[in-house]
């Protein structure tokens, strides 16, 4: 399901709307004790590259939770010991130190910047532009859902993956947000009371969809639920004494007992509320000012001034190319020409095979280690950080390490059933190598401003993890795997298909069967094993636009890269294109495209030079 790096893509969605303080279960303020307006007085005049540095911070110090996500905490004179605050009130001081921030930025002469502070400049501007946009649909999206973008989802991700601890202060730190998740979810429900009041609540699927686990939190029993299983796990592992590990159980039960479950239970009772007045229609069209919401998504996710039209239109121009090479292999399989597509892929399914159980989790180690031993020809970069595979009851997605090194990149695989073999290449490459970690772990490792290693843009990071895919192809990985190369050519249609589909049901009204025919169709997993559809369809709805990014994003690259090959002749090298495309970090596409017609421009001039930290310079 390609769920990747979740937790920085709700950055983008919403960065930094938290407090710092220590040691208190009131996570209501900051802990700098300074205003919004003092932060910016003490922003102007910063030469640019202080600025960068310092008003990032400031963002980051709002969002406790992703400070410990990063292994980051202690550099700023902070535990691990705070939740995010997503007040409305400190949501909205967070809006106004954004649109100061970004005030500031504009009042520095570009002209006068050197080129990597040019790019860094363009990269700042659109991310705070576009955070200052979406502030007119602060209460658009939908805070809680069936998936792993619900808030209370990500709260037990931070829980049990990415909270540390390695340490009994890491520990203690750990029951101290146990203490506030109470407060969390009193906040998240204002948050769904303001959505209302706007005229804006999610379809009644989606609540009814996500009631049944928060039921099953607000109803557990406090040793069997996931935060303390989690917790427990760890502990053990701790080097102290057995009475102090009984003691930081009990007090994480009792904190378990007094507010996490009574925080689900007042979530759970006011969606119960909701559900009787929540919509049965799907698409944001619905709402007050809804096309122009969509707009904005569509924008904030592709990064380009792309219309739903014309994404519409790409995604069927994709799906009859794509038809078409799937076509060709059939036929060199014999499969029969007059078979649905879901028909034929039942054939590749049986026809491929399948692994199981902790085999799933073997078999994707190993094709991501070939991979890794495979890129020389197109790549002279890659990260220093590893990645595991993680066998579990979920998987399909990649989480990024820490800054710290404490906590690795992981692909996620679930081995609680079977894979069909002919999709799992695939699948690797876009979520490990030369995917989602290569590009990821090779960002956080650059010597840029910060900002620049830690924003995700959703069209750059998933457009190169779908590029992955392809690349994999054309480096001929797939020439003696026919099962495999439709699998890469399924999930391509996948992505495809999602243009037509997100823009159907929030641009022109689709119903929740209209899109989840055409997704059958045209992608062909119609009572699949590899992907649930009606899943699919539903996160499209809870998610509006994200899903429109990938295959927009690939196509840019591929672009690009034809640019440089048409312009360069023979002296276009993959290996430097790559070094460009991945060397500065995530950005939006336009930044790239100007990035990438540099480096053209430069090497046509034949005046090239790489700095020490990778980045292309004049």
């Amino acid at each position: 399901m390609n769920y990747s790096t979740l937790f920085s893509w709700m950055l983008i969605v919403a960065l930094a709307t938290g407090c710092v303080g220590q040691g208190t279960r009131e996570n209501t303020s900051g802990a700098t004790g300074s205003s919004v307006q003092d932060i910016l007085a003490e922003l102007e005049g910063l030469p640019i590259d202080k600025f960068f540095e310092e008003s990032y911070n400031q963002l980051l110090l709002r969002n406790p939770e992703h400070l410990t996500e990063l292994g980051i905490a202690e550099n700023f004179g902070l535990r691990n010991d705070q939740l995010t605050n997503i007040s409305d009130k400190y949501t909205q001081e967070t809006q106004k130190l954004q649109e100061g921030i970004l005030e500031i930025l504009r009042k520095y002469d570009v002209s006068t910047l050197t080129k990597e502070q040019k790019v860094s400049y363009q990269v700042y501007e659109w991310y705070l532009e576009d955070m200052v946009r979406g502030h007119e649909f602060m209460y658009y999206d939908y805070p809680v859902t069936h998936f792993v973008t619900g808030a209370q989802y990500q709260l037990l991700q931070f829980f049990t993956e990415i909270h540390p601890v390695a340490t009994r202060q890491d520990a203690e730190d750990y029951i101290a947000c146990l203490e506030q998740v109470d407060i969390k979810m009193e906040q998240l429900i204002e948050s769904l009371q303001k959505r209302k009041e706007a005229g804006v609540i999610s379809p009644k699927f989606v609540i009814q969809w996500s009631l049944y686990s928060i039921r099953g939190m607000a109803q557990g029993d406090p040793r069997y639920l996931p935060f303390y299983t989690a917790f427990q796990e760890k502990v053990e592992n701790l080097d102290i004494l057995n009475e102090e590990k009984e003691t930081l159980l009990q007090a994480a039960e009792k904190a378990i007992q007094e507010s996490v479950i009574p925080g689900y239970a007042k979530l759970a009772q006011y969606l119960e509320d909701l559900e009787s007045v929540a919509p049965t229609d799907d698409g944001v069209w619905q709402f007050p000012e809804g096309e122009e919401y969509y707009s904005y998504t569509l924008r904030h996710h592709t990064t380009t001034e792309m219309t739903a039209q014309e994404i519409h239109e790409l995604g069927l121009r994709e799906l009859e190319r794509i038809h078409q090479e799937m076509r060709s292999i059939f036929d060199e399989l014999g499969y029969p020409a007059d078979e649905s597509l879901s028909d034929l892929f039942q054939r590749v399914s049986r026809d491929s095979g399948y692994v199981s159980g902790s085999d799933v989790a073997e078999m994707y180690q190993t094709l991501i280690e070939e991979a890794e031993q495979n890129l020389d020809s197109v790549f002279d970069i890659a990260p220093a950080a590893d990645v595991i595979v993680i066998a579990g009851s979920e998987g399909d997605y990649y989480t990024s390490g820490s800054l710290d090194g404490s906590r690795p990149g992981a692909f996620y695989a679930n081995v609680t059933g079977r894979e069909f073999r002919y999709g799992m290449p695939s699948l690797s490459y876009h979520e490990a190598v030369p995917g989602h970690h290569f590009q990821i772990g090779i960002a956080q490792e650059l010597n840029l401003p910060f900002f620049r290693t830690d924003l995700i843009f959703t069209g750059y990071t998933e457009g190169w993890a779908l590029y992955a895919e392809r690349l994999a192809y054309e480096l001929g990985w797939y020439t003696d795997d026919p099962y495999g190369n439709l699998g890469r050519l399924q999930y391509e249609a996948f992505r495809a298909a999602r243009l037509v589909v997100d823009t159907g049901i929030h641009d022109k009204g689709w119903t929740f069967d209209e899109a989840e025919r055409f997704m059958e169709e045209n992608a062909g997993y119609k009572n699949s094993d590899v992907v649930n559809v009606e899943f699919e369809i539903s996160r499209y709805i809870a998610w509006p636009g994200q899903a429109t990014a990938y295959m927009v994003g690939m196509l840019k690259i591929v672009e690009l890269r034809q640019n440089a090959m048409d312009a360069l002749g023979e002296a276009f090298d993959s290996r430097e294109f790559h070094r460009i495309v991945l060397g500065n970090g995530s950005m939006p596409l336009s930044v790239l495209e100007e990035v990438v017609q540099d480096y053209i421009d430069d090497s046509l001039g034949s005046h090239m030079v790489w700095s020490h930290n990778g980045i292309y310079l004049q």
